[in-house]
């Protein structure tokens, strides 16, 4: 009996038949290593590359002195996050000349007849560096003593949003929290790493990468190496996980794409583990202080959030990364008044980019968290807390003291299902009764609402879909995005095969591929079923419409008179049928091709744990996890049912494991891999509910919300404010993720091991 696999993809992608990157084989490639800096930040004297060049199988070794053509990185223009002004000065090479400033950054590059040969080569080049100080913060940065840029200071970037807060509301309030929290940095680690390929053809460049948005990569390309973006065709193959850290231009992609051009040979970089963890993206990175005020029957009057990001070292979509952060600090609530104040940072560390939530889990978890230390000063139950904040449905749509336009939402909902599937009571008189015995193991109970911005900014909220009938009565949609793993393949020709009552074997899609679609976006900011869902579903009503009118003309009938049923036209009085390839056949190609704009659409949820901690030995286990979320109508449950189980194992990853240690010198301390950056595997996973509301946007026909961030966002706050109300800690300051057994063990020792009986919300 033949295999009924869930999705398309499953077929190839589980039984070892997916084609990545690494497997495009074209002949005469070269491959590309990097010789990368081992110090953090330091003058670069010399790179000698002659020795390389004498070994057996390198095709060529260079410096930036040996190429003097060779572009720096471009400026990535991504809505709501680029910000030019930060840029300006910061330029990034795609090789080194004369200052290094994060460790692992490319010095020279050996080109071989394969990885093996390139490797040697690379390992007999030699760099010359005098160190500079190392400053691996933000807050390092702001008192370093050397600027990362010569006569610029280390602050790329200043805003603020929403209105300054006067203190006489402080002073009036019944009760004001104040805080710090640190967002640590994080690696999004996809299985498969960056690849990128560069293949000469005639006057034209074919590059295969491993991207989200191959259009945009085509600009880019375009722009550094002075070519009509014509010339280049971008094409990203099968792809394992991104995360975000596949959205950009990278120094290494530049340098190859020049190689190839100048030598005319086909060249490829594939980035192994070792160089993912010292020299890829970065995400999170903030230190954050806020003031939170409320009355005594704790109604929130003013919220206050000050952010310090360090974005790396050269600030292109890092340096924008915070505003998202600052324009969600108002999160669920109807806090009257919100202000948010934000520097971006540079540090001599890889520059920050977008990494799965993007901006949102930061604003979640420092307001999630001084909401659990208001309850705990108001004596109330932080549930309860919560649900007289929350913003009513009919108050939408909502528009935030920060400027954001929420588009629908019924927050206590989500609020309440968590509460009855986590069964929060019973949860809650255990934890007592634990903590009037002095032998139990402290429980502790977590909540975090949130809510997020999905579909992204404006200028970025439109999408280009297309649908063809075929002579052959199939049909071929296409869409500008591009799958890093969340189903378009399966989702999007079934939305498309639907909308025109088709077996879903009759559509095929295509994606990825800049001569397929003449634009795009891509796929980031969980936009994909929001803004090409639509574009798809337009372009296929459209073609419905198309197809009638040409019937309509070869029977000489009125349209209205024309109807269409499971790819059949015929006349009302059912004379005549005809197929939709006989159409193609009889009267020409039939092709829609449609742009479709939307606004951002804002998902919402409620997260909720149950923990154990060890005070001896500083472990936490969690005995439950609970996630509802709210993306709107669901395309496809089981994807998003997947997409949320995934991004619940990144939240505890940040909130339990995952965090870059730098060593004295600001260089990672991670020689042993992923034995020292610890992700979360199947064993750490708990037990795990997943729920849903829907709420449909009303942008859109469809109703879809953005999906699949919602885990990074919920999961980390309601893990540690569960640890914390299993150890009875009242200053946030204890708790800094990732919470490793030293951080337990520590807090616990410093709140007295287990709290009392009554004590805590």
């Amino acid at each position: 009996m033949a295999h009924v696999w869930a999705r398309r993809e499953d077929a190839r992608l589980l039984t070892g038949h997916g084609r990545y990157v690494a497997d495009i084989v074209v002949p005469g490639c070269l491959d590309a290593a990097f010789v990368r800096s081992p110090v953090a930040h330091g003058r670069l004297r010399e790179v000698d590359c002659a020795a390389a060049r004498r070994v057996p199988g390198v095709r060529g070794a260079w410096s930036a002195a040996d190429l003097p053509g060779l572009p720096p990185v471009p400026f990535t223009v991504l809505a709501g996050l680029s910000a030019r002004d930060a840029v300006a000065g910061h330029e990034w090479p795609s090789l080194v000349a004369d200052r290094v400033r994060y460790a692992g950054e490319a010095v020279a590059v050996v080109v071989g007849d394969d990885r093996y040969r390139a490797e040697d080569g690379a390992a007999e080049v030699v760099a010359r560096i005098d160190p500079l100080p190392p400053m691996v913060s933000a807050a390092e940065a702001l008192d370093g003593p050397v600027p990362l840029f010569d006569g610029l200071g280390n602050v790329a970037l200043e805003r603020s949003v929403g209105t300054p807060i006067d203190e006489t509301v402080w002073q009036g309030a019944a009760v004001v929290v104040e805080a710090r929290y640190r967002q640590q940095l994080l690696l999004p680690s996809p299985m498969e790493c960056r690849a990128f390929l560069a293949v000469p053809e005639g006057d034209r460049l074919t590059v295969w990468c491993s991207h989200q948005a191959p259009h945009r990569l085509r600009r880019e390309l375009a722009e550094a190496l002075d070519l009509p973006p014509g010339r280049i065709r971008v094409v990203t193959p099968d792809s394992g996980g991104a995360f975000g850290s596949k959205s950009a231009t990278f120094p290494e992609y530049v340098t190859v794409a020049f190689l190839a051009v100048t030598t005319g040979l086909p060249i490829r970089w594939i980035e192994d583990r070792a160089e993912s963890l010292l020299a890829a993206t970065r995400g999170r990175g903030q230190d954050q202080r806020v003031r939170l005020a409320a009355d005594a029957e704790g109604h929130l009057l003013a919220y206050e959030l000050r952010i310090d990001a360090d974005v790396g070292a050269y600030p292109h979509i890092g340096a924008g990364l915070p505003t998202q952060t600052a324009r969600m600090a108002t999160g669920p609530y109807t806090t009257p008044l919100v202000h948010a104040t934000l520097r971006s940072v540079l540090t001599t560390t890889m520059p920050t980019y977008p990494y799965r939530g993007a901006g949102r889990p930061e604003a979640t978890f420092a307001l999630e968290r001084s909401m659990d230390v208001l309850a705990g000063r108001l004596g109330m139950d932080p549930a309860e807390l919560r649900r007289r904040n929350l913003i009513p449905p009919e108050r939408f749509p909502y528009e935030t003291p920060t400027g954001r336009l929420y588009d629908s939402g019924d927050y206590a909902a989500a609020l309440d299902m968590a509460l009855k599937t986590l069964e929060y009571d019973r949860w809650r008189a255990e934890r007592d009764r634990r903590r009037a015995d002095p032998a139990a193991t402290p429980l502790g109970i977590g909540l975090a609402c949130y809510v997020e911005r999905s579909g992204g900014e404006t200028g970025a909220l439109h999408e280009f879909g297309s649908v063809e009938a075929c002579p052959d009565g199939t049909v071929v949609a296409r869409c500008g995005t591009a799958s890093t793993g969340q189903s378009h393949e399966t989702t999007f020709a079934s939305l498309v095969a639907t909308t025109l009552g088709l077996d879903e074997s009759r559509v095929r899609f295509v994606e990825g591929d800049t001569d397929e679609l003449a634009d795009g976006v891509g796929s980031y900011a969980s936009r994909s079923a929001q803004v090409g869902g639509p574009a798809l579903w337009r372009a296929a009503t459209t073609l419905v419409d198309r197809a009638r009118e040409r019937a309509a003309r070869l029977w000489r009938l009125p349209v209205e008179e024309v109807a269409w049923s499971e790819g059949v036209l015929s006349p009302r009085d059912g004379s005549v049928t005809l197929g939709l390839g006989e159409l193609v056949a009889a009267t020409g190609p039939l092709r829609v091709d449609d742009r479709f704009e939307t606004d951002m659409a804002f998902p919402f949820g409620t997260h909720a744990a149950v923990v154990e901690v060890d005070p001896e030995l500083g472990t936490v286990r969690i005995l439950r996890l609970v996630g509802v979320d709210d993306c709107g109508v669901m395309l496809n449950p089981a994807a998003v049912a997947g997409q949320a189980r995934g991004s619940i194992a990144q939240g505890i990853g940040q909130a339990l494991y995952e965090g870059v240690p730098y060593d004295e010198a600001g260089v990672p301390m991670l020689p042993y891999g992923l034995l020292d950056y610890l992700l979360p595997t199947f064993t750490e996973m708990p037990p795990m509910e997943i729920r849903e509301t829907t709420t449909p946007t009303p942008w859109t026909a469809l109703g879809a919300k953005g999906a699949g961030e919602a885990g990074c966002i919920g999961t980390p706050p309601a893990v540690v404010n569960a640890v914390a109300d299993a150890l009875g800690v009242t200053d946030p300051d204890l708790l800094r993720m990732p919470l490793t057994p030293d951080v337990v063990w520590r807090a616990a020792r410093a709140s007295g091991t287990k709290a009392k009986p009554g004590e805590g919300p």
